[in-house]
């Protein structure tokens, strides 16, 4: 079903939010109404093409969101390490790195790829303050780098989620239907299902989105504490390791 877009918008602007990101399909119907408010859009994109068209139809930034990031990540399978300075060559609105990102050391990589700073989703699920169950943040702690999974290729609708008893159901329906697969086969299994998972802590009840970064997540810190060590870290390396290698 499609959802209420523009009473989510006149919701934006009745509640004088001034900073909007979108995703996955163009918003480009909704940006005079946003523009108009005074609104800044920043659109999430998978590939360059889209990162460009998002640049033509008025987005003030992009989101560059590489194939290692949870949800859903295109259908190019490209990752940062390639997308970024593409995306650097190519667009002239700002830009930040998604997907994967969720350290100090990936910080100062995104920035030397271009980019204008990074975006972080399943990272900031491992906080103090996120308002999901203690099981889902557990979950994150425990993964590693290995743990994710693609499901929804035959429907072209790629999403990364981590390995569970339901997901590895769906791996194995898509396994047997192949290209005929179609969502009622597995819309138990990825639909309504996030009340459950992050809010009651039912850890196999659905599929539920996950990057590979969860390989890089070892606390449950403070929202403050994160940043503030990422930003102090992040200095540490562009000082230490990146000045020595000019002075040598």
């Amino acid at each position: 079903a499609n959802p209420p877009y523009p009473e989510y918008i006149d919701a934006i602007i009745a509640g004088g939010v001034k900073i909007v990101e979108t995703a996955g399909r163009s918003p480009e119907a909704y940006m005079p109404k946003m523009k108009e408010a005074g609104i800044k859009v920043i659109h999430k994109c998978t590939s360059v093409r889209h990162s460009l068209k998002a640049e033509r139809i008025g987005c003030d930034a992009v989101s560059v969101d590489g194939f290692e990031c949870g949800g859903h990540p295109g259908e190019d399978d490209i990752p940062n390490m390639i997308l970024l300075p593409r995306a650097a060559e190519e667009l002239k609105v700002p830009f930040v790195a998604s997907g994967g990102m969720g350290t100090a050391s990936q910080l100062v990589a995104a920035l030397a790829l271009g980019a204008d700073g990074i975006n972080m989703g399943t990272r900031f699920i491992a906080t103090k303050e996120a308002p999901v169950h203690e099981n889902v943040k557990k979950a994150l702690i425990a993964a590693s780098e290995l743990d994710t999974r693609l499901i929804m290729r035959p429907l072209r609708n790629t999403e990364r989620v981590l390995a569970n008893a339901a997901v590895d159901k769906i791996v194995e329906i898509e396994k047997t239907k192949g290209a005929a697969t179609t969502i009622d086969d597995i819309k138990e299994l990825v639909g309504g299902v996030y009340p459950r998972v992050m809010q009651g802590g039912e850890m196999d009840a659905g599929a539920w989105s996950c990057g590979m970064v969860a390989g890089l997540i070892h606390d449950i810190p403070t929202c403050k504490e994160l940043i503030e060590g990422m930003v102090a870290e992040a200095e540490q390396i562009i000082r230490k390791r990146l000045e020595g290698f000019l002075a040598a």
